[in-house]
């Protein structure tokens, strides 16, 4: 049994603020993507925010957003994972796979359709994010490592457009 079995992961409250803020800063040494979870929340934009919790401690984050992709027609409702943080004590031990896995599910139960990410393909590749599925999308970063993940098939199928994140990114 790993440390990653001993992991409760749960949805954030009030009293983890705190704490999500530390771990943040504490993984990504420098306070941007801290800030960032705050800008966020205080935007409204936060969908989910979930923490790692060890023996009452929060060792771990994760935080999706509310997104867009603006097409020539619509406006389509995405999902932006960012940030997923882990304190270095407890990387590499399957604390940011839980995250991101329940998260996903969580995402999924809730009807969302697709989730982006910009990240290290060898990770976020484990759970099924290809910068393949969003070639489509038009967004200031690298394509190798902008990647789309479909929760339902095929959703990204005809989609084609400019991405639109949530105004705390200062995109």
């Amino acid at each position: 049994m790993g440390i990653s079995d001993s992991i409760l992961i749960r949805r954030e409250q009030a009293a983890d603020f705190i704490a999500i803020r530390a771990v943040n800063e504490t993984a990504f040494g420098r306070a941007d993507e801290a800030g960032l979870v705050d800008d966020l929340r205080n935007e409204g934009a936060v969908l989910g925010s979930f923490v790692a919790d060890y023996g009452g401690d929060v060792v771990g984050h994760v935080l999706f957003s509310r997104m867009l992709i603006e097409t020539a027609t619509e406006s389509i409702p995405a999902v932006a994972l960012a940030p997923l943080a882990v304190l270095p004590g407890y990387q590499r031990q399957g604390v940011g796979s839980r995250l991101v896995r329940e998260g996903l599910q969580w995402l999924l139960d809730r009807g969302e359709r697709f989730v982006l990410v910009l990240g290290d393909p060898a990770f976020y590749g484990r759970f099924g994010f290809t910068s393949a599925r969003a070639t489509a999308l038009t967004t200031p970063f690298p394509p190798d490592a902008f990647m789309a993940l479909e929760l339902v098939p095929n959703s990204l199928d005809d989609v084609r457009g400019t991405v639109r994140y949530a105004l705390a990114f200062g995109l």
